[in-house]
């Protein structure tokens, strides 16, 4: 691994005085603290000012609906980072940590990120009453939901995976697990979180329509923002707005690829695990200029002296599992039989909760209807992510293994990734009714549009992260055609496909919900499914018929994930490592 810091190095000067890069550079800097303070300033406002400054589609209005939205999506992006360092180390380093904190991922990623806002947002206004402050963070904490567990998959993933002579290593140079984790464990998950970080600044446009419109009682509080912005051009059927809010899209997705991710991209390249340098490095102009700007350095060598200090501190912290799992001491064992009896009779709380919960007013019969729709979308799911995996699969290979293809592909494939899909839901109507298609087939494709994505970022970032000097040999020895494929990449980057199938997998059945019931004016076709079930049911305000479907569908995640992608992941941890 190249570098010995994740932390690009801030190169002590003795000049004063600014260069020329330092005229770019810093009324850079000014103008976006700038702009992130007028956003602040805004969000603290009382929420009268919103009635006065009602959404409306005059496009001169998008350039600070733009600002608004992005806010919201950085901030939340802040939040999944911390949340990911931290959900991501437990589960991957405590074995009875593990137990209980995976399944309730595989719960959260699998409930509709719209039902979250209806639980939270009461919360968050109580916490800032008359003040524009709670309607932003219950919408800031839904766009969480949005994005946050993918990245944690990949964070956990990356964990599991660190190769074992650097663990070892590490370990003969005396590093605290605290040392080790910075200095070791986050470098070499960084690129694939990087990934899984655009993924989901991406996947979190289709939800920003949605969650800019706080609902408390009965009164609706809307926030100005593009989400805003298109959801209204939709109700008034304006096309031209809507065309608006795709160059106002493009435009920001193209402001935060070259402001953020490609330099994000550039500078975690020296994380890349290999001996020989990589034949073509990923640039930033703007990562350039920042490392020349001679008075931007300075300014910035304080703080990088406190991320240093930080850094060198002795944090307790788990050891992880390659020192503890040898041999486990008589103690131990008791300890995770008593947790494992925790751990059951805690899930046998909650589950009979629920069961009793929905008895009360629901029959078996309801029971065996919900989980033969479950059946149905689980087919539609299993099939579109085979599919997806055998178109991206080798693009996503093909993209990461050229880094000048990968920096033209960056922002289309974020633009594709962030476009929303419910925009082409009156396309699928009109077409269906038309031609008297079959719903149950033909709505599927919705189901993975928007969701086929994490498939493809994170086999770029396994392709982007694959040892240069490992394809060197599979050249030396005329390793050609599917051999290449079957003995040198797909072993390569078989953790991160099983990372970005499992996380695609768990948004596709959220994505049924909207999907499988898609309307245009008057006109409403429907598929048979648990999604179909859900939106229904919600429709209708029967709560006992929500929990029922959420839980089964939750089940069917559950179920499915650990059939399927926990053991690809356990295969992948033993077969797949780069040591």
């Amino acid at each position: 691994m190249r570098g010995d810091s994740f932390l690009f190095a801030i190169t002590p000067r003795r000049e004063l005085l600014p260069n020329r890069w330092d005229l770019v550079a810093f009324p850079l800097i000014i103008g976006l603290l700038a702009l992130t303070m007028i956003g602040g300033k805004q969000m603290s406002a009382p929420l009268t000012i919103l009635d006065a400054g009602a959404v409306t589609l005059d496009p001169a209005n998008l350039p600070e609906y733009a600002l608004r939205t992005t806010l919201r999506m950085l901030a939340a992006l802040v939040w999944s980072v911390v949340f990911t360092l931290v959900y991501g180390t437990l589960a991957a380093k405590s074995r009875r940590a593990e137990l209980v904190l995976i399944p309730i991922l595989d719960i959260l990623q699998s409930v509709p990120v719209l039902s979250y806002i209806s639980f939270t947002v009461l919360f968050f206004m109580a916490l800032f009453p008359g003040k524009v402050a709670g309607a932003e963070l219950a919408a800031i904490f839904a766009i969480f939901t949005a994005q946050a567990w993918n990245m944690t998959f990949s964070f956990y993933q990356s964990l599991r995976t660190v190769p074992r002579d650097l663990d070892e290593a590490s370990r003969g140079f005396r590093f605290s697990a605290w040392q080790r984790f910075w200095r070791l464990e986050v470098p070499f998950a960084m690129p694939g979180l990087i990934w899984n970080m655009m993924m989901s600044m991406s996947g979190s446009w289709f939800f920003v329509v949605a969650v800019e419109a706080v609902t408390v009682g009965d009164t609706t509080i809307t926030l100005p923002g593009i989400g805003a912005y298109l959801s209204k051009a939709i109700d008034d059927r304006n096309l031209s707005a809507v065309g608006w809010t795709i160059v106002a899209m493009i435009v920001v997705i193209i402001l935060y690829d070259q402001l953020m991710f490609r330099p994000l991209v550039a500078w975690a390249d020296k994380f890349r695990f290999e001996m020989t340098a990589a034949q073509a490095a990923p640039e930033s102009w703007f990562l350039d200029m920042m490392r020349r700007a001679r008075l931007v350095q300075h300014v910035g060598q304080p703080i990088g002296w406190l991320i240093r200090g930080f850094l060198r501190l002795r944090v307790p912290m788990p050891q992880g599992r390659q020192q503890t799992n040898v041999r486990r001491s008589p103690m131990s064992k008791i300890i995770d039989w008593a947790w494992y009896v925790v751990v059951a009779i805690g899930t046998i709380y909650v589950a009979w909760s629920i069961i009793d919960f929905i008895t009360a007013e629901l029959g078996w019969s309801d029971l065996w209807t919900v989980l033969t729709l479950g059946f149905y979308t689980l087919l539609r799911v299993a099939i579109l992510i085979v599919v997806a995996s055998l178109i991206w699969v080798p693009l996503g290979v093909m993209i990461g293994l050229r880094p000048k293809l990968a920096e033209r592909v960056q922002p289309l494939a974020q633009f594709l990734a962030a476009f929303p899909s419910n925009l082409l839901f009156p396309i699928a109507v009109v077409v269906i009714l038309k031609y008297k298609l079959n719903p149950d087939i033909w709505l599927s494709p919705l189901i993975i549009l928007g969701t086929q994505w994490y498939i493809l970022f994170n086999v770029i970032a396994g392709a982007t992260t694959y040892p240069n000097e490992l394809r060197e040999a599979a050249d030396n020895f005329k390793i050609r055609g599917w051999q290449w494929w079957r003995k040198v990449m797909l072993p390569g980057i078989f953790p991160y496909y099983v990372t970005g199938a499992i996380t695609a997998s768990g948004g596709a059945w959220n994505a049924s919900i909207v999907a499988e019931v898609v309307k245009w004016g008057d006109d409403t076709v429907k598929a048979h499914g648990l999604g179909a079930y859900i939106t229904d049911t919600t429709t209708a305000a029967d709560y006992p018929k929500i929990v029922l479907g959420v839980a089964v569908m939750s089940f069917f995640v559950i179920v499915f994930n650990r059939t399927i992608w926990r053991p690809l992941y356990a295969y992948a941890e033993r077969r797949f490592r780069l040591d």
